[in-house]
Parts: structure tokens; sequence; C-alpha cells
């Protein structure tokens, strides 16, 4: 029986990384009778980007954003659209700056089908990256509760936190929770599903294997980067591209009750005292 996955992407102004990351997807392995659709938000791209893909890859489906979704936004957007188009059976997100293997989305579609047999249910599987083309260097994937990496092994692994690069998730899951959060424009989103997917009674895991490479972001954050004068770490801290300090205590509230104002007390401190708060480590 054939089996379809709509692809969601979201891109702004970065016509040759969301090109490779296409290119990549389309000469991917696919599994007998899986039929990919894709859909790709282009959120008020001015590089060219709508022309160049529609040229390259005419197949896919083109959705016109405002300019402003960011992230969460956009992928809620494609997501949104996708399914108004076609009752899938699943959605497979992928950030427009991961590059995929070409067994990636075999190696999806096993490691669900294998949760599967053991948890007897649905379950959202994220797929790990490295960081540098044929390395063993972890970059984004699945993540424990207290932020260690789930570095493949070859086996079955779940994990708590999921990073949205590539990540699948079955059209059972999705009538359940829905879609991404409301609550986001950029980032948080993708953690946020993973928590509501687990504590609706679903399990997340990563992939036995790497199956995408895409570089991390190199040096502390913006928002907390003492390089940064206090005016620039303070606009950073409300930006959406930042930490939007608004937005992570929504997310913090949500999922840990009263221990959000502990999260948020932490975060102002390494953000008005970052070489202070490295040097005293407070998350230990």
């Amino acid at each position: 029986m054939k089996r379809t996955i709509a692809v969601l992407l979201t891109c702004h102004n970065r016509v040759q990384k969301t090109l490779e990351c296409l290119e990549a997807l389309f000469k991917s392995r696919l599994p007998q009778k899986l039929e990919l659709n894709v859909f790709l938000v282009d959120d008020g791209s001015t590089d060219g980007t709508c022309n160049a893909v529609t040229k390259k890859f005419p197949v896919v489906n083109i959705i016109h954003g405002t300019g402003s979704l960011y992230w969460n936004q956009g992928m809620r957007l494609a997501w949104r659209t996708a399914a108004s188009t076609s009752n899938y059976d699943f959605y497979l997100w992928l950030n427009d700056d991961t590059i995929l293997d070409k067994n990636a989305l075999s190696e999806l579609l096993m490691t669900y089908e294998e949760a599967v047999a053991i948890d007897n249910k649905a379950v959202v599987v994220t797929g790990a990256c490295r960081a540098i083309i044929n390395s063993t260097q972890f970059s984004y994937g699945g993540r424990l509760n207290n932020d260690e990496p789930v570095i493949p092994n070859g086996k079955l692994q779940e994990c708590v936190f999921i990073n949205g690069n590539a990540v699948l998730v079955p059209n059972i899951i999705f009538k359940e929770i829905g879609n991404l959060s409301n609550d986001y424009t950029h980032g948080i989103g993708d953690n946020d599903y993973g928590l509501q997917a687990i504590n609706r009674g679903f399990s997340c895991y990563t992939t036995k294997a790497f199956i995408a490479t895409c570089p991390p972001h190199v040096g502390p954050p913006g928002w907390c980067n003492p390089d940064n004068n206090i005016n620039r770490r303070w606009q950073i801290f409300h930006s959406p591209l930042g930490l939007n300090i608004k937005e992570y205590k929504l997310f913090r509230k949500k999922f840990w009750g009263k221990k959000w104002i502990m999260f948020v007390a932490k975060a102002y401190v390494r953000m008005l005292f970052p070489k202070l708060y490295h040097k005293i480590n407070l998350f230990k």
C-alpha cells in the first residue's frame, strides 16, 4: 500500500541553502511505494528564492508568506496548507539548512516502525544531524532532560527534547496534537511539540544513525555573549531570533509550572552578567 509524506519547509533569503536542501531531499532513496509532496513557505524572500526553486524543482508547492513569519509560524503555515490538501500518512519537518543523506528517509521510517512495534502506538522520530559531513560530531536531533545529546549508537533511543531540523510526525499524532503551537514566533515550537507528544502518552525517538548534516551555531547565543554590549544583548534577548523572553516564559510555565520563575530568573542573570554567569555556572 502506498504511503505519503508531506515535507514541510520554510525559508527566507538563503536561496543557495534552500536549493541544496531540496536537491538532497530529491536525491534521497525512497522506500518502495512512498510518495513525497513538498510544501515550502517562501517568507518574503527578496533574493530570488521563489523563482530559483520553481525553475529547478517545479513540483514543489510554494506558499507565499508575509515576510514576518520566522520558523515556527512559517512551518505552521506549511503544515496547515499540506493538511488541507490531503490526508497524509506522515509529515516531515525539514530545515532548509539541513542536508539529508541519501538513506535519510529510509532511516526515519525504519526507526519509526521499530519504535511502534515496541510502543504499540505512534511515535515522533527526530533525525540525528552531524556538524560536518562524514563526521560523528552531534549538532541537532534529540536531547535528554539535562540537555545531553542523544548520540546515535545503532539502537533505538528515546529522547525528551527534539530539534526541528528533520522530524517525522505521523498523521495519528498530528490528529491528536494538531499543528505547532501558535504561542511561538521562531524557536521553541519544536521542543514544545515533542513535550506535548510525551504528555499525551506518545514517545519521541531519535534515529539509530546520523541521517543529515547541519552545522551548529558556534559560540554563546547573542543574548548572553559578553562580546555584545548590554544594549545589544537586551535587544537579542527580546528578539524572535534570540531567546524571545516572553515566549520562553510561556514555554517554561506550560511544562514546568511554578519552576518557570527559576528558569526566567537565570536567563535574566545570564543576559545581564554573562561573564559572571559562566564563571559560577548556574546551570549546575
